[in-house]
């Protein structure tokens, strides 16, 4: 006796496959050149009876198993997990409570998700600050000519800033004169 999901059948042959993929390459002479061999997906072909008073049951359990993709196990003179590709019946007089059987089983391995719930926290980009921005032209404010607290005029502190802005940006601009030896041909304007 052997059991499919803890389901009894009687089973007469099991012919488990294990085949391989091999790559060929031809050469001009002698056998071809392999070159790599993968593993296949395992089967299992079975043949036998399902009798008794739940052989109807039975056989309905399997077909919505292979129906549905469901991974079932078995448990024979081997074992084997996987999936049931076939399932074919036979109702003839030779069997009076119950049928005749095939089926293949195939394994399979379930692949699975790569996606996270949850996300690592976000990646700064690593920038430095910025240090120098240039030369920025200064914003004006307009003056309000309202008295504030303690009713004393407001200053704009704008204008401050644009009389140290002009008078920085004077000095940088101005060009200055390299001294000059006396007697030198370049100071004195005689350049020939």
């Amino acid at each position: 006796m052997a059991k499919i999901d803890g389901k009894y059948i009687t089973v007469e042959t099991e012919a488990p496959d294990y085949p391989v993929t091999v790559t060929e390459q031809p050469v001009e002479k002698g056998v071809s050149l392999v070159d790599h061999v993968q593993t296949g997906a395992w089967t299992m072909s079975l043949s036998g009876l399902i009798v008794g008073p739940d052989a109807d049951k039975t056989r309905a359990y399997i077909i919505a198993a292979k129906d549905k993709g469901k991974i079932v196990k078995y448990i024979g003179r081997n074992r084997f997990t996987g999936v049931i590709t076939a399932f074919s019946t036979s109702h003839d007089y030779t069997v009076a409570n119950g049928m005749t059987f095939s089926m293949d089983l195939r394994e399979v391995r379930i692949a699975t998700s790569s996606y996270v719930a949850t996300l690592p926290a976000p990646v700064k980009a690593q920038a430095a600050a910025v240090a120098n921005k240039g030369t920025q032209q200064p914003k004006n404010k307009s003056k309000s000519k309202g008295k504030g607290k303690g009713g004393k005029k407001k200053t704009s502190s704008s204008n401050t800033k644009n009389k140290k802005a002009t008078s920085a940006s004077s000095v940088i601009n101005k060009p200055t004169r390299a001294p000059i030896k006396p007697g030198n041909k370049w100071g004195t304007g005689n350049l020939m």
